[in-house]
């Protein structure tokens, strides 16, 4: 997904910096898993979700379609298409950027490709910017 890194902060409470991001479907606040003395600019990234998640705490059917990420309390939301797969496990569909997720339980069955709203700390969650 491409981003656009708008402020490069850093907090003692973090190994990475934390940077504010804006993406064509919303912002955020998350670790930076790049280089540590990056730049506000323009990034191709990919999410990771460092966490397993509980459907029905951190996961749940969205109540509106399409994909977005906003910035929740401590957190971050992140809205998308769900796939799951035969060993429990899913995919999320966030606008074309595909984010593995590992569930404590597999989550119902009738999730599957429905849009789903994920909540995770904003510890748990970072950017990786690669080059294409």
């Amino acid at each position: 997904m491409l981003v656009e890194v708008e402020k490069v902060l850093r907090f003692d409470w973090s190994p990475f910096p934390i940077v504010q991001v804006r993406t064509p479907v919303g912002r955020t606040v998350v670790p930076w898993c790049g280089a540590p003395d990056a730049v506000p600019g323009r990034y191709d990234v990919e999410w990771t979700i460092d966490m397993k998640i509980s459907w029905g705490l951190d996961a749940k059917l969205a109540a509106d379609p399409g994909p977005a990420i906003s910035a929740g309390g401590h957190g971050v939301v992140l809205r998308g298409r769900l796939a799951l797969t035969p060993d429990g496990a899913g995919v999320l569909d966030l606008d074309g950027s595909m984010i593995l997720l590992d569930f404590v339980e597999p989550p119902p069955a009738e999730a599957d490709a429905s849009w789903v709203q994920i909540h995770v700390s904003r510890k748990d969650v970072q950017l990786h910017p690669f080059g294409l």
